[in-house]
């Protein structure tokens, strides 16, 4: 039973579904952001209330938070057993199998869990009382927030990793999943392009807005 819980296949089957549940979450997180550009906080500020209030919203949010470390858990993991399993580079002349996106996907997901940190650090520590901040008003805080270049820039050059992890974290998790079809696999890495596209450029679009035309 332990093998089976804890085989390299588990961990990347849970890792998997793990990240599509995140992957899931980020449209709505984007859509809620897009109320940043409204001249009325109280959208915003509602919007984040409900969620930092509504029973159903905080058990997803402790799921959300547990898919988060669970991903991060897993990946640091097999990571670390792939590079114990290959202690010498490959031999010169040799190709690994391994794609571009695929090799630095610890290296992306380090600086996105960064960003993470970061971002909980302004906003979630708010709500908890462990930073200084209005929790009734984040629409204040991320207003003065996107007032700072430096901000900006940390966000924009994460959201643009993002969206490399975003890409092979999208398709991989499928053919974890066991998921894979002759049909429906290029289906799911158009897919994966527009997604890993569409999503951080969301949020580079508010960063841009509130930083430079607000």
């Amino acid at each position: 039973m332990y093998k089976v819980l804890f085989s390299s296949i588990s961990k990347k089957f849970v890792m998997a579904l793990a990240g599509l549940f995140l992957i899931l979450f980020l449209p709505v997180h984007l859509i809620i952001n897009f109320m940043l550009l409204k001249n009325d906080p109280g959208p915003f500020n509602k919007a984040a209330h409900f969620m930092a209030t509504f029973p159903i919203v905080k058990i997803i949010e402790i799921l959300l938070i547990g898919a988060i470390l669970v991903h991060v858990f897993y990946g640091i993991f097999l990571q670390i057993q792939n590079w114990l399993a290959r202690p010498v580079g490959y031999v010169s002349g040799s190709k690994s199998e391994t794609s571009f996106f695929s090799k630095f996907m610890i290296w992306t997901g380090a600086s996105v869990l960064t960003f993470l940190i970061l971002h909980f650090f302004n906003f979630y520590f708010i709500k908890l009382g462990f930073v200084d901040g209005n929790p009734e008003d984040f629409y204040s805080v991320a207003h003065g927030l996107f007032k700072i270049p430096a901000y900006n820039y940390i966000y924009l050059v994460c959201f643009g990793i993002l969206g490399f992890h975003l890409f092979h974290a999208f398709s991989s998790a499928f053919q974890t999943l066991g998921l894979n079809h002759r049909i429906w696999t290029p289906v799911v890495k158009v897919f994966a392009w527009i997604y890993a596209i569409a999503i951080p450029a969301g949020f580079a679009i508010i960063s841009i807005t509130l930083w430079q035309f607000r």
